[in-house]
């Protein structure tokens, strides 16, 4: 199947709303490049190979999620639970050894929406301090000043549509004037229960 491009667009949108995890880039570069960060903090102060530790968490994210990370290092490594507290602190402050890069077919979407003078919205679930760090370690190829973010947490997370109707109030559109570009159930019930057009992020990249 071809990806659909901006131009297959229906010409009359006036704004794009976007998830930010597995929608703009792979979750999983922001949470690998942080348990490298913490393995190798372990290895420093509880003397944890970092290799072996950094190899357990990445493993546990893809097999069971993020949740359970902390906990199956904690019973196979035995990480003491003290530690626990640092790797929330990492996942809401560090800095990344390297950038996050957008999937590529959506750079080029979101820099068509631009030079077609049309709006950018990033609404996105999860903790507003974490998703900021997110934000603020994408490498945007100069598209930051185009970029209104919403927290969904900060009202209703989605699915509820609360900040779809934040958004639309603020920015005097209308439903019809808007497409998401979703990458969840929750996005599409969202999407759905304010009754907006979405394409799946899987079409485009």
């Amino acid at each position: 199947m071809e990806a659909i491009t901006y131009s297959d667009i229906d010409p009359r949108k006036k704004a794009f709303i976007f998830e930010l995890d597995d929608v703009l880039y792979p979750a999983k570069d922001y949470y690998f490049q942080i348990y490298y960060l913490f393995a190798n903090l372990l290895e420093y102060t509880e003397l944890n190979s970092a290799a072996k530790t950094t190899d357990l968490m990445i493993d546990t994210y893809i097999q069971k999620g993020e949740g359970e990370v902390f906990n199956t290092i904690a019973a196979e490594l035995n990480v003491d639970e003290k530690y626990r507290k640092n790797l929330e602190i990492m996942l809401l402050t560090s800095r990344l050894p390297l950038k996050l890069l957008l999937y590529k077919n959506m750079l080029s979407f979101m820099q068509e929406v631009v030079l077609d003078r049309k709006k950018l919205f990033i609404v996105t679930n999860g903790n507003p301090q974490q998703q900021l760090n997110k934000l603020r370690q994408v490498e945007w190829h100069g598209l930051e000043p185009y970029l209104i973010c919403y927290f969904a947490d900060e009202s209703l997370p989605k699915p509820e549509p609360d900040v779809l109707h934040l958004l639309m109030k603020e920015h005097n559109l209308e439903r019809r004037d808007l497409i998401m570009i979703e990458g969840s159930d929750t996005d599409k019930l969202c999407a759905e229960a304010c009754g907006i057009d979405y394409l799946n992020v899987k079409d485009i990249i």
